[in-house]
Protein backbone atom coordinates (compact mmCIF):
# COMPACT_ATOMS: atom_id res chain seq x y z
CA UNK A 1 0.00 0.00 0.00
CA UNK A 2 1.12 3.54 -0.68
CA UNK A 3 -0.02 4.88 2.65
CA UNK A 4 2.29 3.36 5.22
CA UNK A 5 1.64 3.32 8.92
CA UNK A 6 3.79 3.38 12.01
CA UNK A 7 6.26 0.83 10.63
CA UNK A 8 7.94 3.60 8.64
CA UNK A 9 8.60 5.64 11.76
CA UNK A 10 11.27 3.39 13.16
CA UNK A 11 14.48 5.27 13.75
CA UNK A 12 15.88 2.42 15.87
CA UNK A 13 16.01 0.18 12.83
CA UNK A 14 18.40 2.59 11.12
CA UNK A 15 20.91 2.40 13.96
CA UNK A 16 21.01 -1.38 14.25
CA UNK A 17 23.81 -3.32 12.58
CA UNK A 18 22.54 -5.52 9.76
CA UNK A 19 24.04 -7.96 7.31
CA UNK A 20 23.07 -7.08 3.75
CA UNK A 21 23.21 -9.47 0.83
CA UNK A 22 24.33 -7.35 -2.10
CA UNK A 23 23.44 -7.98 -5.73
CA UNK A 24 23.53 -5.89 -8.92
CA UNK A 25 20.78 -3.28 -8.84
CA UNK A 26 18.90 -1.59 -11.67
CA UNK A 27 17.39 1.79 -10.77
CA UNK A 28 14.39 2.85 -12.86
CA UNK A 29 13.73 6.53 -13.42
CA UNK A 30 12.27 9.02 -15.82
CA UNK A 31 14.75 10.43 -18.29
CA UNK A 32 14.54 14.14 -17.48
CA UNK A 33 17.55 16.00 -16.10
CA UNK A 34 15.78 16.28 -12.75
CA UNK A 35 14.90 12.59 -12.58
CA UNK A 36 18.40 11.49 -13.60
CA UNK A 37 19.89 13.78 -10.96
CA UNK A 38 17.64 12.17 -8.34
CA UNK A 39 18.47 8.63 -9.46
CA UNK A 40 22.18 9.46 -9.41
CA UNK A 41 21.82 10.78 -5.87
CA UNK A 42 20.26 7.47 -4.80
CA UNK A 43 22.97 5.49 -6.58
CA UNK A 44 25.71 7.49 -4.90
CA UNK A 45 24.16 7.07 -1.46
CA UNK A 46 23.79 3.34 -1.99
CA UNK A 47 27.45 3.07 -2.95
CA UNK A 48 28.46 5.18 0.05
CA UNK A 49 26.47 2.91 2.35
CA UNK A 50 27.62 -0.38 0.79
CA UNK A 51 31.18 -0.46 -0.53
CA UNK A 52 30.45 -3.65 -2.45
CA UNK A 53 28.15 -1.71 -4.77
CA UNK A 54 31.04 0.45 -6.00
CA UNK A 55 32.29 -2.30 -8.32
CA UNK A 56 31.61 -1.70 -12.04
CA UNK A 57 28.19 -2.89 -13.14
CA UNK A 58 26.76 -3.25 -9.63
CA UNK A 59 24.37 -0.27 -9.90
CA UNK A 60 22.82 0.69 -13.23
CA UNK A 61 20.46 3.61 -13.91
CA UNK A 62 17.71 2.68 -16.39
CA UNK A 63 15.84 5.65 -17.92
CA UNK A 64 12.22 4.89 -18.80
CA UNK A 65 10.02 7.24 -20.83
CA UNK A 66 6.56 7.61 -19.34
CA UNK A 67 3.27 8.73 -20.84
CA UNK A 68 3.52 11.95 -18.83
CA UNK A 69 6.86 12.66 -20.52
CA UNK A 70 5.55 11.94 -24.01
CA UNK A 71 2.38 14.04 -23.82
CA UNK A 72 3.42 17.63 -23.09
CA UNK A 73 0.63 19.60 -24.79
CA UNK A 74 -2.20 18.70 -22.40
CA UNK A 75 -2.79 19.08 -18.67
CA UNK A 76 -2.35 15.97 -16.53
CA UNK A 77 -5.99 16.20 -15.39
CA UNK A 78 -7.04 15.79 -19.03
CA UNK A 79 -4.97 12.69 -19.78
CA UNK A 80 -5.26 10.58 -16.66
CA UNK A 81 -3.51 12.23 -13.73
CA UNK A 82 -0.10 12.23 -12.11
CA UNK A 83 0.18 8.42 -12.25
CA UNK A 84 1.17 8.88 -15.89
CA UNK A 85 4.66 9.73 -14.63
CA UNK A 86 4.99 6.36 -12.88
CA UNK A 87 2.92 3.78 -14.79
CA UNK A 88 5.61 2.50 -17.15
CA UNK A 89 8.23 2.50 -14.40
CA UNK A 90 5.97 0.49 -12.11
CA UNK A 91 5.30 -1.98 -14.90
CA UNK A 92 9.06 -2.45 -15.29
CA UNK A 93 9.28 -3.16 -11.55
CA UNK A 94 6.52 -5.75 -11.71
CA UNK A 95 8.16 -7.40 -14.74
CA UNK A 96 11.51 -7.43 -12.88
CA UNK A 97 13.26 -5.37 -15.54
CA UNK A 98 14.36 -3.03 -12.74
CA UNK A 99 14.85 -3.58 -9.02
CA UNK A 100 13.87 -0.20 -7.60
CA UNK A 101 12.40 3.07 -8.84
CA UNK A 102 13.18 6.63 -7.75
CA UNK A 103 10.26 9.04 -7.79
CA UNK A 104 9.43 12.53 -6.68
CA UNK A 105 6.90 11.50 -4.06
CA UNK A 106 4.39 14.12 -5.13
CA UNK A 107 4.12 12.33 -8.51
CA UNK A 108 3.01 9.05 -6.94
CA UNK A 109 -0.59 7.88 -6.64
CA UNK A 110 -1.87 7.30 -3.12
CA UNK A 111 -2.74 3.68 -3.95
CA UNK A 112 0.05 1.73 -5.63
CA UNK A 113 -0.27 -1.36 -7.84
CA UNK A 114 -0.57 -4.66 -5.93
CA UNK A 115 2.86 -6.05 -5.18
CA UNK A 116 4.60 -2.66 -4.96
CA UNK A 117 5.13 -0.27 -2.10
CA UNK A 118 7.31 2.58 -0.89
CA UNK A 119 10.42 0.97 0.58
CA UNK A 120 12.39 4.09 1.50
CA UNK A 121 12.00 7.86 1.89
CA UNK A 122 15.12 10.01 1.71
CA UNK A 123 15.63 13.11 3.89
CA UNK A 124 13.18 15.68 2.62
CA UNK A 125 14.38 18.82 0.88
CA UNK A 126 12.65 22.19 1.29
CA UNK A 127 8.98 21.56 0.39
CA UNK A 128 8.09 25.18 -0.37
CA UNK A 129 7.24 26.71 -3.74
CA UNK A 130 9.23 29.51 -5.34
CA UNK A 131 8.30 32.40 -7.59
CA UNK A 132 10.59 33.08 -10.55
CA UNK A 133 9.76 36.34 -12.27
CA UNK A 134 11.25 38.53 -14.97
CA UNK A 135 13.04 41.34 -13.24
CA UNK A 136 12.91 39.65 -9.84
CA UNK A 137 9.52 41.01 -8.73
CA UNK A 138 7.86 39.33 -5.74
CA UNK A 139 4.30 38.03 -5.87
CA UNK A 140 2.96 41.18 -4.22
CA UNK A 141 4.94 43.42 -6.57
CA UNK A 142 3.85 41.80 -9.85
CA UNK A 143 1.83 44.24 -11.98
CA UNK A 144 -1.95 44.04 -12.15
CA UNK A 145 -3.01 41.25 -14.52
CA UNK A 146 0.42 39.65 -14.63
CA UNK A 147 0.56 36.29 -16.37
CA UNK A 148 1.90 33.44 -14.20
CA UNK A 149 2.72 30.03 -15.62
CA UNK A 150 1.91 26.80 -13.79
CA UNK A 151 0.23 23.50 -14.66
CA UNK A 152 -0.74 22.88 -11.02
CA UNK A 153 -4.38 23.40 -10.03
CA UNK A 154 -3.21 23.72 -6.41
CA UNK A 155 -0.88 26.59 -7.26
CA UNK A 156 -3.44 28.20 -9.56
CA UNK A 157 -6.16 28.19 -6.89
CA UNK A 158 -3.87 29.62 -4.21
CA UNK A 159 -2.52 32.29 -6.55
CA UNK A 160 -6.03 33.43 -7.44
CA UNK A 161 -7.08 33.37 -3.82
CA UNK A 162 -4.17 35.66 -3.01
CA UNK A 163 -4.54 37.89 -6.08
CA UNK A 164 -7.67 37.51 -8.17
CA UNK A 165 -6.30 39.94 -10.77
CA UNK A 166 -3.62 37.52 -11.94
CA UNK A 167 -3.87 35.54 -15.17
CA UNK A 168 -2.74 31.96 -14.60
CA UNK A 169 -1.53 30.22 -17.74
CA UNK A 170 -1.25 26.45 -18.03
CA UNK A 171 2.37 25.61 -18.76
CA UNK A 172 4.07 22.22 -18.76
CA UNK A 173 7.56 20.94 -19.48
CA UNK A 174 10.75 20.48 -17.52
CA UNK A 175 12.34 23.26 -15.49
CA UNK A 176 14.59 24.50 -18.29
CA UNK A 177 11.69 24.53 -20.77
CA UNK A 178 9.61 26.64 -18.39
CA UNK A 179 12.47 29.03 -17.69
CA UNK A 180 12.98 29.43 -21.45
CA UNK A 181 9.30 30.36 -21.85
CA UNK A 182 9.71 32.94 -19.11
CA UNK A 183 12.80 34.39 -20.80
CA UNK A 184 10.90 34.64 -24.12
CA UNK A 185 8.16 36.66 -22.41
CA UNK A 186 5.40 34.05 -22.76
CA UNK A 187 4.69 34.59 -19.06
CA UNK A 188 5.68 37.20 -16.49
CA UNK A 189 6.48 34.69 -13.76
CA UNK A 190 6.54 31.01 -12.88
CA UNK A 191 5.78 29.09 -9.71
CA UNK A 192 8.04 26.05 -9.30
CA UNK A 193 9.09 23.71 -6.52
CA UNK A 194 12.06 25.25 -4.74
CA UNK A 195 13.72 21.86 -4.29
CA UNK A 196 13.72 21.23 -8.04
CA UNK A 197 15.48 24.50 -8.75
CA UNK A 198 18.02 23.74 -6.03
CA UNK A 199 18.68 20.22 -7.30
CA UNK A 200 19.41 21.56 -10.78
CA UNK A 201 21.58 24.41 -9.52
CA UNK A 202 19.04 27.04 -10.62
CA UNK A 203 18.20 28.57 -7.24
CA UNK A 204 19.73 31.90 -8.30
CA UNK A 205 16.68 32.38 -10.51
CA UNK A 206 14.33 32.50 -7.50
CA UNK A 207 12.64 35.88 -6.96
CA UNK A 208 10.77 34.86 -3.82
CA UNK A 209 10.45 31.74 -1.71
CA UNK A 210 6.75 31.44 -0.95
CA UNK A 211 5.99 30.64 2.67
CA UNK A 212 3.73 27.72 3.51
CA UNK A 213 1.24 30.30 4.79
CA UNK A 214 1.12 31.98 1.38
CA UNK A 215 1.32 28.78 -0.72
CA UNK A 216 0.76 25.49 1.08
CA UNK A 217 2.84 22.84 -0.73
CA UNK A 218 1.69 19.73 -2.54
CA UNK A 219 1.51 16.48 -0.64
CA UNK A 220 4.98 14.91 -0.67
CA UNK A 221 6.69 17.90 -2.27
CA UNK A 222 10.43 17.92 -1.62
CA UNK A 223 10.59 14.20 -0.80
CA UNK A 224 12.18 11.43 -2.86
CA UNK A 225 10.74 7.94 -2.54
CA UNK A 226 12.13 4.59 -3.58
CA UNK A 227 9.48 2.16 -4.79
CA UNK A 228 10.17 -1.57 -4.80
CA UNK A 229 8.49 -4.96 -4.95
CA UNK A 230 6.85 -5.72 -1.64
CA UNK A 231 8.50 -9.14 -1.41
CA UNK A 232 12.08 -7.93 -1.97
CA UNK A 233 13.38 -8.23 1.61
CA UNK A 234 17.06 -8.09 0.61
CA UNK A 235 16.57 -4.74 -1.14
CA UNK A 236 14.76 -3.33 1.89
CA UNK A 237 17.75 -4.18 4.06
CA UNK A 238 20.03 -2.53 1.52
CA UNK A 239 17.94 0.66 1.59
CA UNK A 240 17.80 1.05 5.37
CA UNK A 241 20.82 3.42 5.60
CA UNK A 242 19.12 5.78 3.12
CA UNK A 243 15.78 5.88 4.91
CA UNK A 244 14.80 8.94 6.94
CA UNK A 245 12.17 8.13 9.53
CA UNK A 246 11.20 11.75 10.19
CA UNK A 247 10.54 12.50 6.51
CA UNK A 248 8.67 9.22 6.15
CA UNK A 249 6.38 10.07 9.05
CA UNK A 250 5.55 13.46 7.55
CA UNK A 251 4.73 12.17 4.08
CA UNK A 252 2.77 9.27 5.58
CA UNK A 253 0.45 11.77 7.27
CA UNK A 254 0.13 13.86 4.12
CA UNK A 255 -0.63 10.88 1.88
CA UNK A 256 -3.14 9.45 4.36
CA UNK A 257 -4.95 12.79 4.28
CA UNK A 258 -4.97 12.75 0.48
CA UNK A 259 -6.22 9.16 0.41
CA UNK A 260 -9.07 9.98 2.81
CA UNK A 261 -10.12 12.79 0.50
CA UNK A 262 -9.80 10.46 -2.49
CA UNK A 263 -8.04 13.42 -4.04
CA UNK A 264 -6.70 13.56 -7.58
CA UNK A 265 -4.92 16.12 -9.74
CA UNK A 266 -8.39 17.41 -10.70
CA UNK A 267 -8.93 18.79 -7.18
CA UNK A 268 -6.68 21.48 -5.63
CA UNK A 269 -5.38 19.90 -2.40
CA UNK A 270 -2.39 20.98 -0.33
CA UNK A 271 -0.83 19.55 2.78
CA UNK A 272 2.30 19.81 4.89
CA UNK A 273 3.31 17.81 7.95
CA UNK A 274 6.18 18.84 10.23
CA UNK A 275 7.89 17.23 13.21
CA UNK A 276 8.90 18.70 16.54
CA UNK A 277 10.60 15.89 18.43
CA UNK A 278 8.18 12.97 18.34
CA UNK A 279 5.14 15.22 17.79
CA UNK A 280 3.73 15.65 14.30
CA UNK A 281 1.54 18.51 13.09
CA UNK A 282 -0.34 18.47 9.80
CA UNK A 283 -1.85 21.40 7.93
CA UNK A 284 -4.19 20.62 5.04
CA UNK A 285 -6.24 22.66 2.62
CA UNK A 286 -8.92 21.94 0.03
CA UNK A 287 -9.73 24.62 -2.56
CA UNK A 288 -12.19 25.21 -5.34
CA UNK A 289 -10.60 25.36 -8.78
CA UNK A 290 -11.17 29.13 -9.05
CA UNK A 291 -9.69 29.79 -5.61
CA UNK A 292 -12.86 31.44 -4.33
CA UNK A 293 -13.55 28.81 -1.68
CA UNK A 294 -11.27 26.97 0.69
CA UNK A 295 -11.41 24.64 3.67
CA UNK A 296 -8.56 24.20 6.13
CA UNK A 297 -8.00 21.56 8.80
CA UNK A 298 -5.08 20.57 10.96
CA UNK A 299 -4.15 17.75 13.28
CA UNK A 300 -1.44 16.88 15.77
CA UNK A 301 -0.24 13.76 17.54
CA UNK A 302 2.64 11.38 17.91
CA UNK A 303 4.70 10.71 14.79
CA UNK A 304 4.10 6.97 15.23
CA UNK A 305 0.40 7.70 14.55
CA UNK A 306 1.11 9.62 11.33
CA UNK A 307 -1.30 7.65 9.15
CA UNK A 308 -4.14 8.00 11.64
CA UNK A 309 -3.55 11.75 11.99
CA UNK A 310 -3.64 12.23 8.22
CA UNK A 311 -6.69 10.05 7.79
CA UNK A 312 -8.63 11.96 10.45
CA UNK A 313 -7.73 15.35 8.95
CA UNK A 314 -8.74 14.17 5.48
CA UNK A 315 -12.05 12.83 6.74
CA UNK A 316 -12.84 16.14 8.45
CA UNK A 317 -12.02 18.04 5.26
CA UNK A 318 -14.23 15.76 3.21
CA UNK A 319 -17.20 15.91 5.59
CA UNK A 320 -17.39 19.69 5.31
CA UNK A 321 -16.76 19.97 1.57
CA UNK A 322 -19.54 21.26 -0.66
CA UNK A 323 -19.99 20.61 -4.39
CA UNK A 324 -17.77 23.57 -5.29
CA UNK A 325 -14.73 21.49 -4.30
CA UNK A 326 -15.36 18.84 -6.94
CA UNK A 327 -15.00 15.75 -4.77
CA UNK A 328 -16.94 12.70 -5.91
Amino acid sequence: MAVAGAAWYNGAALNSRIDVRLRPLRIGTRGSAMALHQATLVRDRLVAAHAGLAAPGMVEIVPIRTTGDRVQNRLLAEIGGKGLFTKEIEQALLERRIDLAVHSLKDMETILPPGLDIACVLPRDDPRDALVSRGGATLAALPHGARIGTASLRRRAQLLRCRADLTVAAIRGNVDTRLDKLARGEVDALVLALCGLERLGRSAAVSEVLSAEAMLPAVGQGALAIEARADDADLRQCLLPLHNAASAACVTAERAMLAALDGSCRTPIAGLAELDGDRLSLRAMLLSADGRAERREDGTGFAADAAAIGREVGERLRRGAGPEFGLA
